[in-house]
């Protein structure tokens, strides 16, 4: 992953959020401490199983191109988190050419599915979906409450097959946008996992970003 990359896919994480000062009293006012870190971290390391006869996936592509060869992608459609009172549509996306960074839908009651990495049928690696948590135009976003979300949280994520597939969550942390480990969290390796990704901490006004992202990590239950 090149610098320049490393950075789109950092500001993908500064622009899943378009910003409200309203929204900083309760995006700065998150968890106490992370759950899971080191569940999420094995999780992300641990040797899987790929399925028979299937090639081995590259390193998750971050710039427009095709998807892998010899996989018949699954994606997802629509989240479900009711803990969180989420119903929201999932729409494929990628990197914008023009501002080299992840493209997130603009409506901010809709989540993104980055398309260059594994889809729900997949035996390995992070199917990653990331969302708004606000926008100063359209009020709280999909992702507003992600934050709440615990070990042991449930969610619904059903496929363009009709399949509803669920997940339980495992790790819910937060990094700082410079220090996220975006390799791991963008990974076709490791068990087969989900990646919701919003931003939090303190707004910082001058620059309109969120200083931090919320990763919540779930697998398949």
């Amino acid at each position: 992953m090149t610098v320049r990359n490393r950075g789109a896919l950092a500001a993908m994480a500064a622009g899943v959020a378009a910003l409200t000062v309203a929204g900083v009293v309760a995006c700065g006012s998150g968890p106490a401490k992370d759950v899971g870190a080191q569940d999420a971290a094995a999780l992300a390391t641990a040797p899987s199983s790929p399925t028979e006869g299937a090639p081995a996936g590259p390193s998750v592509a971050v710039a427009p191109g095709d998807l892998p060869a010899g996989e018949k992608t699954v994606p997802p459609v629509r989240l479900r988190i009711p803990s969180i009172d989420v119903t929201a549509r999932v729409d494929p996306v990628g990197i914008n050419r023009s501002t080299d960074e992840f493209e997130v839908p603009p409506s901010v009651d809709q989540v993104g599915w980055y398309r260059y990495g594994p889809g729900l049928e997949t035996a390995a690696g992070s199917v990653v979906i990331a969302g708004h948590v606000d926008s100063a135009e359209q009020g709280k976003g999909a992702f507003y409450r992600l934050r709440e979300l615990d070990r042991g949280d449930t969610l619904t994520a059903t496929g363009s097959d009709g399949r509803p597939r669920g997940y339980r969550v495992v790790a819910r942390e937060e990094y700082a946008k410079t220090k996220i480990p975006l390799d791991r969290y963008f990974a076709r390796d490791g068990k087969p996992r989900l990646t919701l990704i919003t931003c939090g901490g303190p707004f910082d006004a001058r620059t309109r970003h969120y200083r931090d992202n919320i990763v919540v990590t779930a697998v398949p239950a």
